[in-house]
């Protein structure tokens, strides 16, 4: 089984050479750093209202190119409600820059657990996931993906699976999500830099469901990172309003790293 695109020719370029020049712009633009992070958290709209601010966290993986070797890529579902963590049967995921192989052996693994299973129909016009593999194929020379949907889920059990996948250097944890949804600028602005002091704090609790979609695998990597000593800096917010967007209904974006 191979998951074919859904969202190339609408969130980003279905052209390889238009969306190979498109990233290539928004990570030229991004400063880099010298120390990689080990997981990262960043948006997933369109690529012209979301895609620098994901840039901003994408450009520090350059010194790993050839280190990381497998992403953990967890989003939200926007179209399927369901309880716990959906993954895929497919072997493969496309967009117009090549296929990427999924760890099967990853994915075998996870649906041990109670609230893992296989639920196709999570993945197949899934949005959150599919828009950051284009700048993953752009950064990273090799690499398998584990990739997973997060439905209803508690932050214990993100965490559990996030554990479970840790992993060295080898390992990139790359959390999909959007902040503030449709509110005018000002207010958009003051929610996500509230929500962004949250995430630093590594406070999952403080986290109310609108301040963030992706709100359930942004809690379950906090949990893991208290738990862990990590810490989290912002290092882009913006939203639609500063990049593509007019000011009077704007839907928020950070981007963050984990280290």
């Amino acid at each position: 089984m191979n998951r074919q695109p859904a969202v190339a020719g609408s969130f980003y370029p279905a052209n390889p050479e238009q969306l190979h020049l498109m990233l290539d712009q928004f990570l030229n633009d991004a400063a880099t750093n010298e120390k990689v992070p080990k997981a990262i958290i960043a948006p997933h709209a369109g690529y012209i209202y979301s895609g620098p601010i994901a840039a901003s966290a994408y450009a520090r993986l350059k010194k790993a190119h050839d280190k990381i070797t497998r992403v953990v890529l967890i989003g939200p579902s926007h179209r399927v409600a369901f309880r716990g963590l959906a993954v895929s049967r497919s072997e493969t995921f496309t967009t117009p820059l090549g296929s990427v192989p999924v760890d099967q052996a990853a994915v075998q693994t996870l649906v041990q657990l109670p609230f893992v299973e296989y639920i196709e129909q999570a993945h197949t016009y899934e949005h959150s996931l599919e828009v950051h593999l284009p700048f993953l194929q752009e950064m990273l020379d090799s690499f398998e993906i584990v990739p997973i949907v997060a439905g209803e889920a508690s932050p214990e059990q993100v965490s559990q699976v996030l554990d479970a996948l840790w992993g060295g250097d080898e390992t990139l944890i790359v959390i999909s999500s959007d902040l503030s949804h449709y509110h005018d600028y000002a207010t958009a602005q003051q929610m996500d830099k509230s929500t962004s002091q949250a995430i630093e704090q590594l406070q999952y609790e403080r986290l109310a469901p609108e301040s963030a979609c992706g709100k359930v695998p942004v809690s379950g990597l906090l949990k893991l990172a208290r738990k862990k000593s990590l810490s989290v800096t912002t290092i882009d917010l913006r939203n639609s309003g500063d990049t593509a967007g007019d000011k009077a209904s704007v839907v928020g974006y950070g981007a963050y790293v984990i280290e």
